[in-house]
């Protein structure tokens, strides 16, 4: 991947120890495929830690053949097991081993219609085939495949974060040094604490950030945190502009994060007798930040409607 034109690929590591990962989760991985073969897993765990990239460094350390199958492609996703993946599974692997099917963000696919399929794939081609599944909420798999694969949560011990952030950090100064980029290292951990778990956000913002083959502190004013008093301030006021202009300021910070301090922030603004209706209303919106095509108009339906149903302060 040397020539891609994306950082997160370019750079991608192809082994397990090459990966930023907790030693816990490391020898987890090296413990599961120590006979160089691959049985059924499930990575589970937040966006962006490096749960494809395992998986595919896995398939390149067994020497195993594979195929990645989006599972948040619902339209096509059906289409894609009767043709694709049926003549993927049912064929001898050119280099001699298993082969791997790699569904990613399974749990967007159709719990009542692709899951059990799924399923079925996995008891069809058991002597031919393994199958990873890669997911942010491992609830939304059902239960039948989550017994038929051994589940490893790739969400780092609170105690390990730091060095793993550090080693992330080093990493990053390796990627700008090989570009031709100078940075100056506090600005690159502020990034890295801002969006820490999320690695491939971080990658994709520093090669935004560097096209001018520079980056200081001049940006740190577009990482800093959220300036939620600006928005308190709009919804108290129930002035809309402000409300969106504070929306579109932000949008680039992960959605997730940003549901989270509001609700954190509203316990501080809100009259008592509103706040289970706020923690209702954000809830809502949140669990749709997962489907919805714009995230930007789904945060704005979600503070227009904490305009209208609660009382400020």
């Amino acid at each position: 991947m040397e020539n891609s034109l994306l950082w997160v690929e370019r750079y991608r590591p192809s082994t397990i120890d090459d990966c930023i990962l907790s030693d816990t989760i490391k020898n987890t991985l090296k413990d599961l495929v120590k006979d160089n073969t691959v049985p059924n897993l499930m990575f589970t765990g937040p966006a962006g830690v490096g749960k494809t990239t395992v998986a595919r460094a896995i398939c390149d350390m067994t020497n195993s053949d594979y195929i990645i199958i989006n599972g948040s492609d619902e339209g096509r996703m059906i289409d894609t097991l009767r043709t694709k993946m049926t003549q993927f599974c049912s064929t001898i692997s050119l280099k001699g081993g298993r082969k791997v099917v790699i569904i990613d963000e399974a749990d967007y696919s159709n719990p009542d219609s692709v899951q059990p399929a799924l399923r079925g794939f996995i008891e069809k081609f058991a002597e031919n085939c393994s199958f990873i599944f890669t997911c942010n909420y491992k609830n939304r798999i059902i239960e039948p495949i989550h017994s038929r694969c051994a589940v490893v949560d790739f969400t780092s011990p609170k105690e390990e974060k730091p060095e793993i952030a550090m080693h992330f950090l080093n990493r990053c100064g390796e990627m700008l040094n090989n570009e031709n980029v100078t940075y100056e290292k506090n600005v690159i951990a502020a990034l890295i604490n801002k969006h820490f778990p999320d690695f491939r956000r971080v990658i994709n913002e520093l090669q935004r950030y560097s096209t001018s083959g520079e980056i200081n502190a001049g940006i740190l004013a577009n990482i800093g945190e959220l300036n939620l008093d600006q928005l308190m301030s709009a919804l108290r006021e129930k002035n809309f502009q402000n409300m969106r202009k504070w929306v579109t300021n932000n949008s680039d910070n992960d959605p997730a994060s940003v549901y989270r301090k509001i609700y954190d922030k509203l316990y501080e603004v809100l009259a008592k007798s509103s706040i289970p209706q706020a923690v209702l209303i954000i809830a809502d919106y949140q669990y749709k930040s997962a489907f919805v095509a714009d995230q930007e108009i789904n945060l704005v339906a979600c503070l227009i409607e904490l305009m209208a149903e609660c009382e400020f302060v």
